[in-house]
């Protein structure tokens, strides 16, 4: 299928589902650029070796993911995370109430979600904004299907909960 593609066309062809599935788990414009790049070369250098046991696009989801795992396991990202949060602090303390922005239902609920923990975040996403099926997710994510319909439940009720009180919940609660 891929073999005679060029690099071009590939990156075309993944580069943009792959980078928003990156962006889910590090929540990081360039970051998730630098890890799909990663992804998207490697995929293509190795292309001739993809024995099939799974879809192609699940392969690089897979792959995709351990690298997002990777870089949050990393110390230039918990140093990163350290520095943000005493930003954060500091900022906080000289910043005024008046900052009041409106966001449009879909983009509040999807920063809702990356607010998620990651094995809630990672699963409704697949599953929302992927539409990737419940076995898929569990093979991709190598868990059983019950973990995976638990961890959706889960997610779900994690974020009504973060919901409530919120416009949004009294939108959809009407």
């Amino acid at each position: 299928m891929i073999d005679q593609t060029s690099f071009e066309d590939f990156i075309r062809t993944h580069g943009e589902e792959l980078l928003r599935l990156a962006f889910t788990y590090v929540k990081n414009k360039q970051t998730s650029e630098d890890i799909v790049q990663d992804v998207l070369i490697k995929a293509y250098e190795k292309r001739e070796e993809f024995r099939g046991d799974s879809n192609y696009k699940t392969y690089l989801f897979r792959m995709t993911i351990n690298r997002s795992y990777d870089y949050l396991r990393s110390w230039t990202y918990k140093r990163i995370i350290y520095t943000q949060k005493m930003q954060e602090v500091l900022k906080s303390e000289s910043r005024t109430e008046n900052i009041v922005i409106e966001k449009s239902t879909e983009k509040a609920i999807g920063e809702t979600v990356l607010k998620l923990p990651i094995k809630y975040r990672e699963v409704i996403v697949l599953y929302y904004y992927k539409e990737l099926k419940i076995e898929e997710i569990a093979i991709l994510l190598e868990l059983s299907i019950n973990t995976v319909k638990t961890r959706l439940k889960r997610g779900r009720e994690k974020l009504k909960l973060m919901l409530e009180g919120s416009d949004l919940h009294e939108r959809f609660s009407n």
